[in-house]
């Protein structure tokens, strides 16, 4: 059993618990005991996308940590709480609102390479102890400035459960936009593309700190990670359905699909057998990079590294 489960993870589930649940319905599909690896971790309170590996995808559960991510959240503007999010006790307030054209004029300070600080309630480890049981003890938690690359954040416009990242406004959501430019903003929904590290609570609260307000995430729900989106994501009840027999194709994707923005390298006979044997093969002409090599029968063998004309397994596959 190898292949990948696109959780369209529901709010209030913790991505330890989705693991658990996916181990359950393994069990309950009749697959026996089944290697299980998540590509990410998403907090209770938030939503979307959580790739989840089985057998030898787990294989590629640190490819899938270090890939981007796209989210869509919300900011509430006029208070921040310890947690920076909808739970958590209130640590500032704010009578200013923004308006939606000042908050647009101060998201390219926010895009690129920027340094923030995460949030004291997260699971950066310090000295030893996750940062968020110290928090719940009581104890001043200093965390350290990180750097980290915000691809693009911008203005959603649109219901962000259904919404591409770079899907374009339509004239009459442009009007509208337009109007409602010198209000007074309560809250207001972004949709960012992100590296690995980035905290989106610790964006939200600087987006607001930079408006002369403060702010916390009252919605947070990821809409891509690595190579996967919440086209390919199925819900907890299409999970559970597994479990009493439905199709395995409707629910389990190929460990490929893991690899979509790698391209694939075909092995001869001679290459597959010695890159299965963790060898180094010699005598290839194929361009210095990374790819994923297949064989004959198009079964993925071994994440590949060409270089001068040798191809060596930087992550073989049993399968």
């Amino acid at each position: 059993m190898n292949g990948w489960i696109i959780l369209d993870k529901p709010v209030g589930l913790g991505s330890t618990q989705a693991v658990g649940a996916v181990k359950r319905v393994c069990r309950e599909a009749g697959l026996g005991k089944v290697k299980v690896g998540h590509g990410g971790t998403l907090d209770p309170l938030a939503s979307g996308v959580l790739p989840i590996a089985l057998g030898e995808a787990t294989k590629l559960c640190g490819r899938m940590l270090d890939a981007s991510k796209v989210y869509a959240f919300t900011i509430a503007f006029g208070i921040e709480t310890a947690g920076l999010d909808a739970e958590g006790e209130v640590v500032a307030t704010s009578e200013v609102r923004p308006t939606r054209a000042e908050v647009e004029a101060i998201l390219p300070r926010f895009t690129g390479a920027i340094e923030q600080v995460p949030p004291a309630y997260s699971a950066i480890k310090i000295d030893g102890e996750r940062a968020y049981d110290r928090a719940r003890k009581g104890e001043a938690v200093e965390m350290k400035a990180r750097g980290v690359v915000i691809h693009s954040l911008r203005h959603a416009g649109l219901d962000p459960a259904s919404m591409d990242a770079d899907e374009a406004w339509t004239p009459d959501q442009v009007r509208g936009d337009e109007k409602a430019g010198s209000k007074g903003l309560d809250d207001i929904t972004l949709t960012a593309h992100v590296s690995k590290g980035t905290y989106i609570r610790s964006l939200a609260r600087d987006i607001a700190h930079a408006l002369g307000t403060v702010g916390h995430v009252t919605m947070l729900r990821r809409t891509k990670a690595g190579p996967f989106t919440l086209d390919q994501a199925i819900s907890l009840d299409k999970l559970n359905a597994f479990g009493q027999g439905a199709a395995q194709s409707d629910v389990i994707l190929p460990l490929e699909a893991g690899l979509v923005d790698i391209p694939a390298l075909d092995l001869s006979p001679e290459a597959a057998g010695a890159i299965r044997q963790g060898r180094v093969w010699t005598g290839g002409s194929t361009q210095d990079g990374l790819y994923w090599g297949r064989d004959s029968e198009k079964r993925p063998v071994a994440l590949i590294e060409a270089l001068a004309g040798t191809l060596k397994v930087v992550r073989g596959f049993n399968l």
